[in-house]
């Protein structure tokens, strides 16, 4: 079986690295060539410096595996390394959605920084792209939400629930979660073969609690709640308060996020926002074909925009 980090997708992910890599290896190759011309002369003395130069080589390339297998895919399925380019696309993105470019910046910093940390220390992943999960991170507390109630629709691991607390923190904010999700061993898609996760670890309570204590007090405060969204005994447990953050990320059909936007609907609080997962992707269309028909019906939300396949709305305060 080929390795993952022999993929293009990998390569591709970690050139910025490699170019920084490469830059040190010619240094040392040049400065090695410079000092085996300086100490033997003609046809012998460039014999040595190819051979001194490839065993430099091979030992600059040999310490550069471990910084892949930090950030490539392996264990988690996607690359945690983005281009520049995709960086300073979410980053416009999320200064356009929230009006705040210092911040922008300065919270996406923040938030791949915190993605990768959660990944290293916590159990299984965090589902997504890592611009999609570190749009989301950043989004939410710049957003200013009317309070500190946050329900999360899906959560796999629970470990995104755990990161979204620490943001919020950082925004000085004292974040309250609730989780919905039917943590039923693998991860669960209507009309989808999701087969077994990419981290190898099975999707139940336990490995949610363990990954949300990693949020401190927070996060072993979270209410989880195990079942589907449109259960009606589900929904009236969970109803029992006024969200200023609902992340709708559950069932990706149309059917799926129209029922769960008619329910953040209802509980969403004045001001509240609420986020719509994978938005705009290719591989999941029934997103936006809900979101289209209820932004057409009498809706008390406003569509504020994207960032990296993330669609966010606002409740009307009155």
């Amino acid at each position: 079986m080929r390795s993952p980090l022999t993929s293009k997708a990998v390569r591709r992910a970690l050139r910025p690295v490699a170019e920084l890599i490469d830059q040190r290896i010619e240094r040392q190759v040049r400065r090695i060539l410079a000092t085996s011309a300086a100490n033997a002369g003609g046809i012998a003395a460039g014999s040595l410096s190819s051979d001194a130069a490839q065993r430099e080589l091979k030992r600059l390339r040999d310490r550069q595996r471990p910084l892949e297998l930090f950030f490539d895919g392996t264990g988690r399925g996607v690359s945690r390394l983005p281009s520049a380019s995709h960086l300073d696309r979410a980053i416009a993105e999320l200064a356009a959605v929230t009006g705040d470019r210092d911040g922008a910046e300065r919270t996406v910093a923040q938030a791949f920084r915190l993605l990768i940390a959660m990944e290293a220390l916590g159990v299984g992943r965090i589902a997504g792209g890592t611009m999609n999960i570190v749009g989301k991170l950043s989004a939410v507390p710049l957003l200013d939400p009317p309070n500190d109630e946050i329900l999360e629709i899906g959560t796999l691991y629970g470990m995104f629930g755990a990161a979204l607390i620490r943001m919020m923190e950082r925004a000085g904010r004292d974040p309250r979660l609730t989780i919905v999700d039917p943590l039923a061993g693998t991860q669960l898609q209507p009309g989808t073969t999701m087969g077994d996760d990419a981290s190898g670890t099975p999707v139940r309570g336990a490995a949610v609690r363990t990954n949300l204590s990693l949020a401190g007090p927070a996060g072993a405060a979270a209410r989880i709640q195990q079942g589907f969204s449109e259960d009606p005994e589900v929904r009236a447990l969970v109803s029992d308060r006024s969200y200023g953050v609902i992340i709708v990320d559950g069932d990706h059909s149309a059917a799926g996020v129209a029922a769960d936007l008619e329910w953040a609907e209802r509980i969403v609080a004045p001001g509240g926002i609420v986020v719509l997962d994978d938005f705009g992707h290719p591989k999941w269309p029934g997103i936006e074909e809900a979101f289209d028909k209820h932004m057409a019906t009498d809706t008390r939300l406003t569509f504020l925009g994207r960032v990296a396949h993330s669609g966010y709305l606002r409740a009307e305060t009155a």
